[in-house]
């Protein structure tokens, strides 16, 4: 079986500079922080003023 052209290119990358790309795929790629929602006067306090400085009138 044929390789693709992707893995063609890291191999010629490992060989030639000595990287590993595959290794990074061990890594997390995503946040683990805590994600917390608004509370009901934040929502709120959000929706008033959201398009406030739209409508000024000067």
């Amino acid at each position: 079986m044929s390789q693709s052209r992707a893995k063609k290119k890291r191999m010629h990358i490992k060989r030639t500079v000595g990287k590993d790309v595959e290794k990074n795929r061990q890594s997390i790629s995503f946040s683990t922080h805590e994600r917390i929602t608004k509370t009901k006067n934040e929502k709120l306090d959000h929706d008033f003023t959201k398009h406030k400085k739209q409508y000024k009138d000067d």
